[in-house]
């Protein structure tokens, strides 16, 4: 049941950012506790200093970066 949960989240929020509409997670952190039956969601502020997103990016290109791009460790 906890997959078919999660997939059902992602999928939603796929179908959002392609078609342009309602609100989506981007730039909040959505955290579910299957023990509660809960849902739980965190406000995310952009990292300055990141090498993807931050003010001055230096990676231009994700082929070159494994796993998750704004985890790339400095």
């Amino acid at each position: 049941m906890l997959p078919g949960i999660i997939g059902l989240v992602q999928a939603t929020e796929t179908v959002k950012l392609l078609l342009g509409k309602g609100e989506t997670l981007v730039g909040r952190l959505l955290v579910y506790d299957a023990l509660k039956m809960k849902f739980r969601e965190y406000a995310q502020r952009r990292d300055p200093g990141c090498a993807l997103c931050g003010a001055h990016p230096t990676i231009r290109d994700l082929s070159s970066v494994p796993g998750t791009a704004c985890a790339v460790a400095r």
